[in-house]
């Protein structure tokens, strides 16, 4: 009895990290949207965020080096942390970014909130795993709401609609095949040394593409700029990475997908009071869809955890990376 109230309290400490996750990546749009009123450019952006965001990943990495080294890493695990780096938080960022230069901020988060469908599909496609009725009906309720709520917020216009629709749909995808590579991963690492090996390598792709794309100085911009970024290396980078990361493995990357679509709603919520952008009606129903639909992955009882494990079978616990 008690061991089946540990398992589903463990679930909804989880469900509760991935909310938290996906509204502290949320407001990332509302700070970058404060920063561009300063003038700044996309790659300029998104290289200040994971240059101040690396320090908390790097100390990370430090103080567990001699505890869990590379040479602790497998062959596969050495393979694999890059390729998601490069997918996953570098990849799936520039895609997004650049779409959203021929879109509408509307139309893009419902394009790219298709995600949680994809994790949910590919997961059952490759690792042949069942889509309960449960997430069924939490995927219908909160891609009902997700609609509803952006539903006076598109715009279709634009000569590159295509390729920008085309662009948010390759990050959707890119961020889905990321979710499902962690899923496997953590649990043979950690999640908390994993995210940042992984930022670490997503940091030295946005550096390189920053020194081959841009030539204006990095450091003249206006001090607001440097303070939002801080603001959004803590608040929606650093934070909500490790709570994500750690989501998944108390909850799966499937549960996880569709925790996370509370992400766009929490969006419009912090624009409407930091950007004074309004709430349509359509807005608040949709919102109430979609907690419905995370209250309801929330309450599942839990089929299959991703187990605790001593990372790389060293002594330490998965607490003690903190």
């Amino acid at each position: 009895m008690s061991k089946n109230f540990s398992l589903d309290f463990k679930h909804i400490v989880g469900v509760g990290m991935v909310m938290l996750g996906a509204i502290g990546f949320g407001s990332k749009a509302v700070i970058v949207k404060l920063m561009y009123r300063y003038g700044v450019d996309t790659i300029s952006t998104l290289t200040l965020r994971m240059l101040f965001s690396i320090p908390f990943f790097f100390l990370v990495i430090v103080y567990n080096y001699k505890k869990v080294p590379l040479s602790a890493f497998s062959k596969k695990d050495k393979l694999l942390i890059p390729i998601m780096g490069f997918v996953g938080y570098y990849g799936s960022s520039l895609f997004d970014f650049l779409g959203l230069q021929y879109i509408s901020a509307g139309l893009e988060r419902l394009i790219l909130f298709i995600y949680p469908t994809i994790v949910v599909m590919l997961t059952a496609i490759l690792f042949k795993k069942k889509i309960n009725k449960t997430q069924v009906y939490a995927l219908i309720m909160t891609y009902m709401g997700i609609a509803l709520a952006l539903l006076t917020d598109f715009s279709f216009g634009g000569s590159n609609f295509v390729l920008g629709a085309s662009l948010i749909f390759t990050s959707a995808i890119t961020y889905s095949v990321y979710l499902i590579g962690s899923g496997r991963i953590i649990p043979r690492i950690g999640s908390i040394l994993y995210t940042s090996y992984v930022m670490l390598v997503a940091t030295i792709c946005v550096l390189i593409h920053y020194l081959i794309t841009n030539r204006s100085g990095l450091w003249n911009f206006p001090k607001e700029v440097y303070e939002l970024n801080i603001w959004m290396a803590i608040v929606a980078t650093v934070v909500p990475a490790f709570l994500t990361a750690e989501g998944i493995r108390l909850i799966g990357s499937d549960n996880m997908a569709i925790v996370g679509t509370v992400g766009p709603i929490s969006t419009i919520l912090m624009a409407n009071l930091f950007l004074g952008e309004a709430i349509e009606f359509w807005q608040v129903i949709g919102t109430l869809f979609v907690l419905a639909g995370v209250l309801l992955i929330g309450l599942q009882k839990k089929e299959k955890a991703i187990p605790e494990v001593k990372v790389l079978d060293m002594t330490e616990s998965q607490e003690d990376l903190v």
